[in-house]
């Protein structure tokens, strides 16, 4: 994808990144991963692909000043530029199934959800997947909306598979990535989204995006 003009970019998840990472997942979820769960994924599992979101330097002084001024909040305890968003799949034989994904709550509704979203879907593409499924949660209609935009139709339900509610999780599941239909939709939607992300970065403006994240399968450990 590129990332040229944007305040954002996706780039792969790094061990160095766990601390960060957890600082988003623990304002993003009622029962968060520990973080050795994500050192253990990127260390240790063939299958796991996660990716971060940071903004751009050159992206970012385009951004009105509410925006400038959290940025300069998070630069200032760290001189790399900060993860706003981060998410993952596992991909096996020709299934690719996203295991999370979360913006930081203070950047949602800013189109960051569907660049990790279309980052990981053209990263399952590339590894050969023919299609892609998820479970999010049944109250999250929010999620399962743009899940339907990118492609994904509810497939099943788990009952009780949230363990800190007990909600039932929706399975949903984009079919055939692979072909032609699917990838000129997918480029259609990845168009639309980088022109408004152009446009909204520069005018400050948010957009409908994920308004509350959504997570797949169940927490390493615990």
């Amino acid at each position: 994808m590129d990332y040229d003009g944007l305040a954002y970019k996706v780039e792969p998840m790094q061990v160095s990144d766990s601390q960060e990472v957890m600082a988003i997942e623990r304002l993003s979820f009622p029962t968060p991963w520990p973080m050795g769960a994500y050192r253990y994924e990127i260390r240790h599992n063939p299958r796991a692909y996660y990716f971060v979101v940071r903004p751009q330097e050159e992206g970012a002084a385009q951004c009105e000043e509410p925006r400038r001024g959290l940025l300069a909040r998070f630069r200032s305890t760290d001189q790399r530029r900060p993860i706003v968003g981060y998410g993952g799949f596992w991909c096996s034989a020709r299934e690719a199934h996203i295991s999370t994904i979360a913006v930081h709550p203070r950047l949602r509704r800013r189109g960051i959800g569907q660049l990790i979203l279309i980052a990981m879907i053209e990263k399952a593409r590339s590894l050969g997947a023919d299609h892609i499924t998820l479970e999010v949660r049944a109250s999250n209609l929010v999620a399962q909306s743009l899940y339907r935009k990118y492609g994904f139709q509810v497939v099943g339900r788990r009952r009780g598979y949230y363990s800190d509610s007990n909600e039932d999780a929706v399975v949903m599941a984009a079919q055939d990535i692979d072909r032609p239909p699917y990838s000129t939709h997918l480029q259609e939607l990845r168009s639309r989204l980088m022109e408004r992300l152009k446009d909204d970065m520069k005018q400050g403006d948010g957009y409908e995006e994920l308004g509350q994240e959504s997570r797949s399968g169940e927490k390493i450990g615990g």
